[in-house]
C-alpha cells in the first residue's frame, strides 16, 4: 500500500465504525489485487534461478578429459567407498566443523539421510536396543514453530510427536530436560539449531550445553541434529554462531547422543548436491554396517565435482556472500513491508533473523489459515497454515511461515503487499465479531 494510505492509529484503540470504513477500504485494494491474476508463489524454501546460476561452474569442473582419481588413487567412476571420498569428508567435515573420520558422506538429500535414520532405528534398533517397531509407544520432541518435513518423517513412521515451545535462543530446555528424563519411550528430538526454520533462531551457547548433558532415560535416545543453514549468513558483519554439538556431548561424557546432518542442498544445486552425517564412531560402525545392505556406495563423481569447484571452506564461505548478496534484500523487503503495514496498527509480530531461508510471522490467534486462504484467493501462494506444527495442528492458528527466496524482488514485493492487505482485513474481522 502506499505510505499515505497507511493508518497509523493502532485498530484496538479504533472504534467499530473506524474499523468498518478501513475494512472497505482494504477490501477495495484487495479486489485490485484479485483483478490482477497473479500467481505468485512463496511456499516453499527454494533458491531463485539467479542463485542457482552461481554453480553453474561445477559443471565445468569436469569432463570427459579430467582426472577422476582421487588422491589416494581411488577411480570415482566405479564401485566402493561406502562413506565417501577422504577430500569431500575434509571439505564437508570443515562446513560442519566435525573431522574428516566422524563424517559419512552420503547421497544429495540429508532429510533422505534423516529419513533413513529413523528407519533404520524403527527396524533395527539402536546400538543392540529393542527396534521401535516392537515397542508400543514411541515418541518424539518436536520444537514448534519447526520444519514441517521434519515432522512428517516421525508422523509416517507413526511416532507420537510432542510439541515443546521454541524461544529465541533455543528449544525450552526446563521441557525438554523434564520430559526425557523419564519417560523412556521418548527416542529423540528435532532441532534446527542455526537460523532455525522458520524462526531464524540460534540456539544460544547454554542450550547447546544442556543438550550435550541431557539425561535421558531411553538409552537409545538421539538428537536429531539438522545443521541445514550453518553456512547461509545475510551478513558478513552480523552473524549467528554455534558451539560444536558433538566436541560438547563428548565433553559431557555422552559422544553416542547426537546425530549431526548436513547437506549443500541449498549452497549448490538442490537434488544435486551432496549430504552427510556427522557422529560419533560408535555410531558411525553401525550406521556404516547397515549400509553395507543399502549401497555400494554415493556418487564419488558428484563428491569430487564439490571438492573441485570449493576447493576448500574459503571457497564455500566466498560462494556464500554471493548467495547473500542476492536473498538479502528479499529479506529486508518482507520485513520493510511488515514494518510499514502492520507496526502502526499494532497487528502481528515476526522474526528479524540473520541468516537462513525463512521469516516467521504470528497473526492474532485463530487467523492464520484466512490469511493464507485470502492470500491464495489473490494469487498469493504461502505455506500452508499448520505446516509449522505437528499433525498440522497450530493450536493457536497464528503462526505463517514466509519464504522469500524463490520469488523475483519485484513480485515478493508485490505478494508482501498483498499479504499485509489479508491481514489487516482478517484482524479487523476479528476485532469485529469479537466486539459483538
Amino acid at each position: 500500500m502506499a505510505k499515505s494510505e497507511i493508518q497509523t492509529k493502532k485498530y484496538s484503540e479504533m472504534t467499530k465504525q473506524e474499523l468498518m470504513q478501513e475494512k472497505e477500504a482494504l477490501k477495495a485494494q484487495y479486489k485490485k489485487y484479485q483483478g490482477m491474476g497473479l500467481n505468485l508463489n512463496m511456499a516453499r524454501g527454494k533458491p531463485c534461478r539467479e542463485q542457482l546460476d552461481l554453480s553453474m561452474g561445477m559443471m565445468d569442473t569436469l569432463n570427459s578429459d579430467a582426472d577422476l582419481s582421487c588422491e589416494d588413487g581411488t577411480d570415482c567412476r566405479n564401485y566402493g567407498v561406502l562413506d565417501g571420498i577422504h577430500e569431500a569428508k575434509v571439505l564437508i567435515g570443515a562446513m560442519m566443523e566435525n573431522k574428516p573420520e566422524n563424517i559419512i558422506i552420503y547421497g544429495n538429500s540429508s532429510l533422505n539421510v534423516m529419513y533413513d535414520t529413523v528407519s533404520r532405528a524403527y527396524t533395527h534398533g539402536i546400538m543392540g536396543n529393542t527396534p521401535w517397531c516392537k515397542l508400543d509407544k514411541v515418541k518424539f520432541l518436536c520444537p514448534v514453530p519447526g520444519y514441517d518435513r521434519h515432522f512428517a518423517i516421525t508422523e509416517y513412521f507413526g511416532i507420537e510427536m510432542i510439541p515443546v515451545q521454541m524461544t529465541p535462543t533455543g528449544p525450552d530446555m526446563d521441557e525438554v530436560e523434564r520430559l526425557v528424563k523419564d519417560d523412556e519411550s521418548i527416542k529423540g528430538i528435532w532441532c534446527v539449531p542455526k537460523y532455525s526454520n522458520p524462526q531464524g533462531y540460534s540456539y544460544s551457547d547454554e542450550t547447546v550445553r544442556r543438550f550435550a548433558r541431557l539425561r535421558p532415560a531411553a538409552r537409545d535416545f538421539r538428537i536429531f541434529w539438522d545443521n541445514a543453514y550453518g553456512v547461509h549468513h545475510l551478513y558478513d558483519g552480523s552473524q549467528d554462531y554455534l558451539i560444536e554439538i558433538l566436541e560438547e556431548c563428548k565433553k559431557a561424557g555422552s559422544p553416542d547422543l547426537v546425530y549431526k546432518f548436513s547437506s549443500t542442498s541449498k549452497i549448490t544445486f538442490p537434488g544435486s548436491g551432496i549430504a552427510a552425517i556427522a557422529t560419533s564412531l560408535n555410531n558411525l560402525e553401525e550406521i556404516k554396517a547397515q549400509l553395507t545392505y543399502q549401497t555400494i556406495g554415493h556418487d564419488k563423481v558428484n563428491q569430487l565435482r564439490h571438492v573441485r569447484f570449493f576447493g576448500d571452506l574459503a571457497g564455500i564461505k566466498a560462494h556464500m556472500k554471493k548467495h547473500a548478496a542476492i536473498i538479502r534484500p528479499k529479506f529486508e523487503a518482507v520485513l520493510e513491508t511488515l514494518e510499514r503495514d502492520l507496526e502502526p496498527v499494532g497487528i502481528g509480530s515476526w522474526t528479524n533473523p540473520k541468516g537462513g531461508y525463512f521469516i516467521s510471522f504470528d497473526a492474532p490467534d485463530g487467523c492464520a489459515k484466512a490469511i493464507v486462504d485470502k492470500a491464495k484467493k489473490a494469487g498469493v501462494t504461502m505455506t500452508k497454515a499448520g505446516a509449522t506444527y505437528p499433525y498440522g495442528k497450530d493450536p493457536h492458528d497464528s503462526n505463517i511461515r514466509i519464504a522469500p527466496t524463490f520469488p523475483s524482488l519485484s513480485d515478493l514485493k508485490l505478494a508482501m503487499d498483498i499479504f499485509t492487505v489479508c491481514v489487516r482485513i482478517v484482524a479487523i474481522d476479528k476485532l469485529l465479531a469479537e466486539s459483538e
